[in-house]
């Protein structure tokens, strides 16, 4: 098996969430920084909402249980939104 790293959102105090038709603007509080972002980002994040880690195999099958995922390695894609989303500073290892 192999080991997958887990994650945690940041609080829901460090992010401002506001839609914006197909985009949606994340305000990271600790930062100051805002983030334009398309799906499956917010979708992700959402799924994260309950604070406790989680690794693309999961968020895939939480995901999995709203959406229609299709085929392909999804979680590779789950996986480098995640590493996007810590570089960024949304989420951290957890």
């Amino acid at each position: 098996m192999v080991r997958e790293d887990l994650y945690r959102r940041e609080g829901a105090e460090a992010i401002i969430v506001r839609p914006l038709d197909d985009i949606v603007l994340l305000y990271h509080r600790p930062s100051g920084q805002t983030h334009m972002v398309i799906s499956p980002v917010p979708e992700i994040l959402d799924a994260m909402a309950d604070g406790l880690p989680a690794s693309a195999t999961m968020l895939r099958d939480r995901l999995a249980l709203l959406y229609d995922l299709g085929e392909g390695d999804v979680v590779g894609e789950i996986g480098q939104h995640l590493a996007y989303l810590d570089r960024i500073g949304l989420v951290r290892p957890a």
